[in-house]
């Protein structure tokens, strides 16, 4: 007797009630290749390196782990293949054929057992690095030109001009920066400027101008021969007289200014009025006075080791007697000589006292700057106490300086973090990001007629400031 239900048996013989399912058709497995790591190449990016124009290079693999051939063709992976070692360290998941059956295909390094090495995300304590096996060796990434403006050389950063990380030697501070202790590391870094070659200070020679100077001195060379003339063939000696006097007066003239034109210099500094930066237009040449403060790179004083700051000079004087060395080749007798001299500054902040803006001051990665900071007698040696100072002996040691019986002065001057100075400088403005700039010609200071100081020519920007050691710092 039938029943009015359908039933149907299954394949281990029960019989069930309803019709027998309809076959589904089986979803089209979906395939991928493993892409291999760039390692930041875009040559080897596909895509990215058809929008480059670039010829795409074919990934290599160091071969498989097992016997079963690799596979360069997409298209699912066998259950044969185990796993294949791609250079880099990948990982991707590939659907097999199964609905519920998946098997992953890993790259990367391997341990002694053949299964992959976790890792771990995240930082790593204590600054250890982890090592891992590398199958084809290391990629060096090729990085695209990108147009991105930066501050400085560009071999200055943290890449070298291939885009490789740059190896810096020496220690670290906590943020990651190299410090400078040494006069070494100074000469060796762009980012300080380093004016120990430059003459200190004012130089009459250098702001006179030689024509100048040249047809002064033909007038009176001329005036003289007219005079002798006359005096021997007239036997008048008011021509001669006139020119002795005239030649007297020019020459007490320069003599003078030789003497005090770098006193003047400074007084013509601290007489030249403030700017403020809020209304200071792009391209003026101003003068700004306040609080320092230190860029990416402070330095330290040579000597006295004061650390963050943002100017140093040290220099070596000696005196010179009668039967004394001479301390360079234009030392003279019963005076006293430039030695040796170092000489560094870098980029910093300044904050103006009129406006309180902050403004980056460009005397970093070998500006044009002219400094006229004080500097403060250290150490003052002479034959008999040259042994109470170990510290003067050990600092002229480094240098490779003979400590033999010479009189001996180190001053050194600084400009440390805090300190109050003034900047002479070009403004300059870009977006939002306030600078003060070397001028592209030197600046004049003309004729100071009540004080009989001829002109003088100031060149990059100029420093100013006093004695640190005898004035307290602002803490910033």
């Amino acid at each position: 007797m039938g029943s009015r239900f359908p039933a149907h048996q299954l394949s281990n013989g029960l019989y069930v009630s309803g019709r027998p399912e309809q076959p589904k058709e089986k979803a089209p497995t979906m395939s991928s290749t493993a892409m291999p790591y760039t390692g930041g190449d875009i040559k080897k990016s596909g895509e990215l390196g058809k929008m480059f124009d670039l010829h795409v290079e074919k990934s290599r693999k160091s071969g498989p782990l097992t016997n079963a051939s690799s596979r360069n063709s997409s298209g699912p992976i066998p259950p044969a293949v185990s796993r294949s070692s791609y250079s880099g360290s990948l990982s991707s998941s590939v659907p097999g054929t199964g609905g519920s059956n998946r098997q992953k295909s890993n790259s990367g390094p391997l341990n002694k057992h053949g299964e992959p090495v976790k890792k771990s995300s995240g930082p790593q304590s204590g600054g250890v690095t982890p090592m891992a096996r590398q199958n084809s060796g290391p990629l060096t990434p090729v990085l695209p030109t990108t147009g991105l403006i930066t501050s400085g050389p560009i071999s200055s950063g943290p890449l070298n001009s291939s885009g490789a990380p740059r190896k810096v030697s020496g220690p670290l501070d906590s943020t990651g920066s190299m410090k400078l202790h040494s006069t070494t590391s100074f000469a060796h870094n762009q980012a300080v400027t380093n004016l120990s070659q430059v003459e200190d200070g004012y130089s009459f020679k250098g702001s006179f101008p030689k024509p100048m100077l040249y047809a002064i001195i033909l007038l009176f060379v001329m005036g003289f021969i007219a005079g002798g003339f006359i005096l021997g063939a007239v036997h008048n000696a008011i021509l001669l007289i006139v020119i002795v006097v005239i030649f007297a007066a020019v020459a007490a003239l320069f003599i003078y200014n030789i003497c005090s034109g770098k006193r003047a210099i400074i007084g013509f500094i601290g007489h030249y009025p403030d700017a403020e930066l809020r209304t200071a237009k792009d391209g003026q040449y101003v003068k700004v006075s306040g609080v320092v403060t230190c860029g990416n790179v402070p330095l330290e004083s040579s000597f006295q080791k004061v650390p963050r700051c943002v100017y140093t000079s040290t220099s070596l004087y000696e005196y010179r007697g009668w039967d004394s060395k001479a301390a360079n080749t234009q030392h003279r007798r019963f005076t006293w000589g430039l030695r040796s001299m170092e000489r560094h500054v870098v980029d910093f902040y300044i904050s103006d006292f009129q406006s309180g803006l902050r403004a980056l001051v460009k005397t970093g990665y070998g500006a044009r700057v002219t400094p006229y900071v004080d500097e403060s007698i250290v150490v003052d040696v002479n034959p008999d106490n040259k042994d109470m100072s170990p510290e003067f002996l050990r600092w002229l040691r480094e240098r490779n300086l003979s400590s033999d019986d010479r009189i001996m002065r180190l001053k050194e001057g600084y400009i440390k973090e805090g300190s109050t100075v003034s900047v002479m400088g070009v403004v300059q403005r870009n977006e939002n990001v306030l600078m003060i700039v070397p001028p592209s010609e030197p600046f004049s200071t003309g004729c100071q007629w009540a004080k009989c100081i001829l002109p003088a020519s100031l060149e990059g920007i100029v420093l100013r400031c006093e004695d640190t050691s005898k004035i307290d710092v602002i803490p910033v």
